[in-house]
Parts: C-alpha cells; sequence; structure tokens
C-alpha cells in the first residue's frame, strides 16, 4: 500500500522571517541563514513563514523569492515546515510562484490577494474567489489565505470568506489581520464550526491576548522574528488555562510591540532588523527603497528593554 502523505495544516507559532540585505541591497544569504536557524531552534515552533511582509517580498523578483526558498530549505527544510508567500499582482505570475514553491520543496502557501483588487473588488467577490481557485488549480498545496482590514479594500467579506473556503478544499487556514475583534472572533467561530474547518491564525499583534483568548489556533506574525519564544510561551500559556503565566509573558509582548509596530507604523521591518543588530543576531538593518531605517533608536532599545530582550534572552524559551 502506498502511504499518503497527510495534508500540512498550519498550527501553533508560526514566525514570518526577516530578510536581510548587505548595503548594496542585495540578499545577506549568511545573515539569512543565520536567522533561519536562530528561529528554528526555538523549542515548540511549528514552520516558518518566508516571502511574507516581514521578507520585503514587495521589493523581491522572481528569481529572488526563489533564491529565499533555496536559501531557507537548504538552512533549515530538514527541521521545519515552510510556508512561502504568494505576492504578486498578476494571477498567472501567481500560478507560476506557487508552481515554484512547490518544486523548491515548501509545504505550504501564504496566499496575499492581489493589491489591485484594493479598488472596491469587494464589489465583484467572485474575482477573489477565482483567484484562490486558480492557485489550487496550479498546485495542490495546502493555502493559508491573508485576511486583511476592511480598509484595505482587501478583505473578503463574511459571506465570501466562507464561499472561498468551502469551495477551494486545500485552504487549511487564514492569517487574520482583519483588525477588528468582533469580526476576528466571528470568522474564528465560523470557519472552525465549517464542515471542514479551517483554521484562523492570528497576526493580531496589538491585541494578541485577546485573540488568543477568542480561539485563534496559532499566531503567524512578522514579531515572530524577534520574539518567537514569547509567542509560544503565551500561546501555551492559553492552550494550558494558565492564567498567571500568561499574563506574565503578555506583558512582555506588549513591550515587544509597543517597540515594533508604534506609529510611524511603516517602519516596522526596520525596527525589527534594528532590533536584532542590537541584540547581536543580524549585522546589519538594511530595507530595501522605499522603506528607510529608523530614526527612533533610543526608544525602541527602551521598549526592548521593558521586553527583557538582551543577547543572552533574545530566543531563549520563557521560563
Amino acid at each position: 500500500m502506498i502511504a499518503v502523505k497527510p495534508v500540512f495544516t498550519p498550527r501553533g507559532v508560526i514566525p514570518a522571517v526577516l530578510l536581510p540585505f548587505k548595503s548594496d541591497f542585495s540578499i545577506d544569504a549568511a545573515a539569512y541563514g543565520r536567522h533561519l536557524r536562530d528561529l528554528a531552534g526555538v523549542p515548540d515552533v511549528a514552520a516558518l513563514t518566508i516571502n511574507g511582509h516581514s521578507a520585503e517580498v514587495h521589493a523581491l523578483s522572481f528569481d529572488e523569492q526563489k533564491q529565499a526558498l533555496d536559501l531557507t530549505m537548504d538552512a533549515v527544510g530538514n527541521t521545519l515546515p515552510v510556508i512561502c508567500g504568494v505576492y504578486t499582482e498578476s494571477t498567472l505570475q501567481a500560478q507560476r510562484l506557487a508552481r515554484m514553491a512547490q518544486a523548491g520543496g515548501a509545504a505550504a502557501l501564504l496566499a496575499f490577494p492581489p493589491n489591485v483588487l484594493m479598488f472596491r473588488g469587494e464589489d465583484r467577490p467572485e474575482l477573489f474567489v477565482d483567484y484562490y481557485r486558480a492557485l489550487a488549480d496550479a498546485t495542490d498545496l495546502p493555502i493559508v489565505l491573508f485576511q486583511f482590514p476592511k480598509w484595505t479594500g482587501l478583505q473578503l467579506a463574511l459571506e465570501t470568506l466562507v464561499e472561498v473556503c468551502e469551495s477551494v478544499p486545500t485552504i487549511v487556514a487564514i492569517k487574520d489581520l482583519c483588525s477588528e475583534p468582533a469580526l476576528h472572533e466571528k470568522q474564528i467561530r465560523t470557519l472552525h464550526s465549517l464542515t471542514r474547518p479551517v483554521n484562523v491564525l492570528t497576526t493580531h499583534s496589538s491585541w494578541l491576548m485577546g485573540s488568543l483568548a477568542m480561539g485563534a489556533r496559532g499566531i503567524i506574525s512578522g514579531a515572530g522574528s524577534v520574539i518567537a519564544d514569547l509567542q509560544v510561551a503565551l500561546f501555551r500559556a492559553y492552550e494550558q488555562g494558565d492564567k498567571a503565566q500568561a499574563a506574565a509573558v503578555g506583558e512582555r509582548v506588549y513591550a515587544a510591540v509597543q517597540a515594533f509596530y508604534d506609529k510611524p507604523y511603516i517602519d516596522w521591518q526596520a525596527r525589527m532588523k534594528e532590533a536584532l543588530v542590537m541584540l547581536g543576531r543580524l549585522p546589519a538593518a538594511y530595507v530595501r527603497p522605499p522603506l528607510k531605517a529608523i530614526k527612533d533608536a533610543d526608544r525602541l532599545a527602551f521598549w526592548l528593554d521593558k521586553a527583557g530582550l538582551t543577547r543572552e534572552t533574545v530566543y531563549a524559551a520563557a521560563a
């Protein structure tokens, strides 16, 4: 009898990794490998997400996205499942990226809707439905659907989200950034109760404790590139019903969130890279234009200290 490989269903803590660059903005392969191994070494991390917002995928060519996948598989492909982002304006290019990800060894896709749909694509929900069906036609990899805030114009209405999940059987989870607590809870209750349940993975770092209390089944977050161990400890505390531990870890997570995501929000990748430079884990904090280096390093250092993040404690499992 031929063994059937089980479908990978993302759950638990899944850091979205950064992509280090050299001064000429080329990929720093050595620094990237170390970053990947640092995250893979955090106990109970469930998978890694590459080629997402945290990796500045908007500024990566097709060949660079393939290079990032190849480097990832070389560094940690035998250790953890790898979720590969699909970020493009074109359905045909999305299919090409999906096939590349499958051929390169990815375990799943993180599917971003094309940005062109921000121009009131919500008025034609079939455009979203067709896009995700096209991805499923290109590959049989499990798909994590990225759910955006309504103000972006890229959010699927709940009924459309359910339609997509029910009509595309390879969608196994969503990365939820809806940014509305009431809608987030409704999506959790609805998608988890489908005949074929779809996991809701949160990326609501600014209210992560509330999101986990609502029943999110995991975390996909760029913040995990720096605080994966704290996210694991927080997720475990909620699973075990340990309110005291959740509160203690939550204080540190809150401080880290202030370090990364305060205004101007656009600086969050630069802040995370600068944080890892301060913590001795990256050699430089270059981000690709139009992004720029941060100007508030003192403020970043203040919040890292509040979060208890030092060269000795970064990536160390919380007690």
